[in-house]
């Protein structure tokens, strides 16, 4: 006897009317039609089944600490890390814990079952590694939490960077992460992606930077990372975070570039909402949206993801876990509004990230993890439009969290009694 089978579902993939087996926590068969004796059966009634949303940039550390020690009242990046800078003193582990442990709460509710956090490794403490390693193992029965050793104020700019996100590393953090664009001048941003990238391959570990947040287009330091990633073998283990430069920079370089990043099978993850928050603020008119050049990446054939990046921190006072608003941002900025961009943005918060993260087992074919999100929408277009509730998320084939559908009730003379934003 199987214990789960879902039926009359809609796939992401545009199959219709099909069914899911689930047994000991896997998927044992998908195709039309199926019936077998189960423990738990759910009729779909037609209904978007997913695999789990997966989040490939996030700053857990940070989240839901709006307020303190005060609010970003410019709403800049700048700002934002003066405030972290204030508010990392004060940190202490429960509370870093008991923030990161109500986040995952939220995610879980979103059908958000794999998030990549990086962690700032510049404080010697080391308190939110500890924190966030705690946090780990804890939500690890009910969600994928991957850490980035994250030198916030620069590996070489911080005297005791190197130093600590070695220790973050050895007490099983296990990306490597770096920030080039903030280093003290140029050259050291490059020395700092070598030095990263060497230490990265020589403990068999995969890379994560934020890479060139910035609107200088001669902030060109994934042209370095493409090139250590190919020089040390490290083809398809390697991240470039923002990559917001590339908005600024001449088609001709950019040209050049994307073969360089395609050649090193470069990761990408934009961060949407952010990006097109924090860049160009120097702008008066015209404003550069600041978010990179997706379409063009998408068209190299490289691998991108979009991250939730900040909720409700020193950066980003807005944002609930909700990565359907991040990827309909995402559509926006970049003006993905083909029917096929549209369902490659929606795969920018699934199947692309989980790609980047090198999760094992995800997606829905047999042998995948039962793991999966029901939406109350009939298509990925329409869950990016509607950002509907989920209805039921699976982890390992058990429900984990309902959402019940809620149309809008109406009392309007001759009209129907409710509606729910279809056509």
């Amino acid at each position: 006897m199987l214990d789960l089978l879902i039926q009359h579902a809609t796939l992401p993939d545009g199959r219709q009317d099909q069914s899911i087996a689930v047994q000991n926590g896997r998927i044992v068969d998908v195709a039309p039609g199926l019936h077998a004796p189960a423990h738990d059966t759910l009729d779909a009634q037609g209904l978007l089944l997913s695999p789990p949303f997966v989040d490939a940039h996030f700053h857990l550390d940070s989240a839901l600490s709006y307020g303190q020690p005060r609010v970003n009242q410019s709403g800049t990046l700048l700002e934002g890390i003066a405030l972290w800078g204030e508010l990392k003193p004060h940190l202490t582990h429960d509370a870093i814990v008991e923030r990161a442990l109500r986040y995952c709460d939220w995610a879980v509710g979103r059908g958000l079952l794999a998030i990549r956090s990086h962690v700032d490794v510049c404080d010697d403490r080391l308190l939110a590694v500890q924190a966030l390693l705690q946090v780990k193992r804890q939500v690890a029965p009910y969600l994928d939490l991957q850490l980035v050793a994250f030198p916030q104020d620069g590996v070489l700019r911080s005297p005791t960077a190197l130093a600590n996100l070695k220790r973050a590393l050895d007490l099983g953090v296990e990306v490597v992460g770096g920030i080039p664009h903030f280093e003290r001048t140029m050259a050291q941003g490059s020395d700092s992606v070598q030095l990263l990238c060497e230490l990265a391959a020589e403990r068999g570990l995969l890379v994560d930077m934020h890479c060139d947040e910035s609107d200088d287009p001669m902030s060109r330091h994934v042209e370095t990372l493409a090139l250590h990633t190919q020089r040390l073998g490290l083809q398809g283990r390697v991240t470039g975070s923002h990559l917001t430069s590339m908005h600024s920079m001449d088609n001709y370089y950019v040209s050049k570039l994307l073969a360089l990043m395609a050649e090193a099978d470069l990761g990408v993850v934009a961060n949407p909402l952010i990006n097109i928050t924090l860049q160009g603020r120097h702008d008066s008119y015209p404003k550069r949206r600041g978010m990179t050049r997706v379409p063009e990446q998408l068209a190299a054939g490289l691998t991108v993801a979009f991250g939730q990046d900040c909720v409700m921190d020193p950066w980003y006072s807005l944002g609930s876990g909700d990565l359907l608003e991040v990827a309909s941002m995402g559509l926006h900025v970049a003006q993905m509004t083909s029917q096929a961009a549209m369902r490659q943005c929606f795969e920018a918060v699934t199947t692309a990230p989980a790609r980047l993260l090198h999760l094992k087992d995800y997606g829905l074919a047999p042998g995948c993890h039962a793991d999966f999100v029901l939406l109350d929408a009939r298509d990925p277009v329409e869950a990016l439009r509607l950002k509907p509730a989920r209805l039921r998320v699976y982890r390992r084939g058990q429900c984990i969290a309902q959402t019940a559908a809620s149309p809008t009730q109406l009392s309007l003379p001759g009209r129907p009694e409710a509606t729910q934003f279809r056509l």
